[in-house]
């Protein structure tokens, strides 16, 4: 089931549409009606929606246009990652930040808080945002907004990653906040996504490392040849002699992402239903790793 869910291409669209869905109805059940702003580019469209209300006078009513403004703020970030990204990713992530904007449009603010206590509402949308977000970027998906940014400078030679970049934004973000509101307001902001990325960090299987190591009898040239042409990774193999048996064997080291081992697996049983596979989890890889976006 999750296989053929995580490895075919319609499967894992529609999957991020749902984690777009998840992380929109979290927000607008948990986080607006107490006031609080996200991180990154909706956390700016929240304040630039706030600013307009109380400076401009401008009233939306019962609507919340920072959807809105967060689909049409990513036009021109979707446009500098085609060149830089490829077309493939930025479509996906076209239609994942549509969904997310169409959903979190959609959805209506609560009259009243569903959740009046202000950690009670950061750990339960934290954790559903978190859950939302990690779904989406699992799929090969993205929401948009300056993680896109960050991709792009770091794909470009820049010294800013992704985290780099979306910390130092959200610095000044909340920094703003601190100053414009309440200290609650910038402090549970903060908790909440701080909640939100840990969550996302644990849900999101792209950016942790595997090694393992395959001993087969059968033919390692067959399994070598796809984890280089499917997987796009490296493969190290030579040969064994196993202690108990005597008998010889192939042995197969390969570092991949924990998104990329389910079809790692498949593959190695489908060609040695009698293979013996151990991995590591979490292994700190140096040099020439790929880490994949958008697949």
């Amino acid at each position: 089931m999750l296989y053929n869910t995580l490895h075919n291409r319609w499967m894992r669209l529609v999957a991020a549409v749902f984690g777009e869905l998840i992380a929109a109805v979290a927000q607008k059940l948990f986080i607006v009606p107490m006031n609080m702003y996200t991180g990154g580019l909706m956390g700016m469209c929240q304040l630039a929606r706030t600013l307009m209300q109380t400076t401009l006078g401008v009233n939306f009513g019962t609507d919340d246009i920072a959807g809105i403004l967060y689909f049409i703020l990513n036009i021109p970030i979707l446009l500098l990652a085609y060149k830089t990204l490829g077309r493939s990713f930025v479509v996906k992530t076209l239609i994942c930040t549509l969904s997310y904007s169409f959903f979190y449009s959609a959805v209506p603010i609560p009259a009243q808080p569903i959740v009046e206590d202000y950690l009670t509402s950061c750990l339960l949308g934290g954790i559903l945002v978190g859950i939302g977000s990690g779904i989406v970027l699992t799929c090969g998906g993205s929401g948009g907004g300056l993680d896109i940014v960050g991709l792009c400078l770091n794909k470009r030679g820049s010294s800013f990653t992704v985290g780099k970049f979306s910390l130092t934004f959200n610095f000044f973000l909340y920094a703003v906040c601190l100053v414009l509101f309440t200290p609650e307001v910038a402090i549970y902001s903060v908790i909440y996504n701080f909640f939100s990325s840990m969550v996302l960090d644990r849900v999101h299987q792209q950016n942790v490392s595997i090694q393992a190591l395959i001993f087969t009898r059968e033919d390692e040239k067959a399994l070598s040849k796809f984890i280089i042409e499917k997987l796009g990774r490296g493969v190290t193999y030579w040969n064994g002699v196993g202690g108990y048996s005597g008998a010889g064997m192939h042995i197969l080291c390969v570092c991949v992402s924990k998104f990329e081992i389910e079809e790692l697996l498949h593959a190695v049983h489908a060609g040695d239903p009698h293979a013996f596979v151990t991995m590591q989890e979490g292994v700190r890889v140096y040099g020439n790793f790929q880490r994949k976006v958008g697949e």
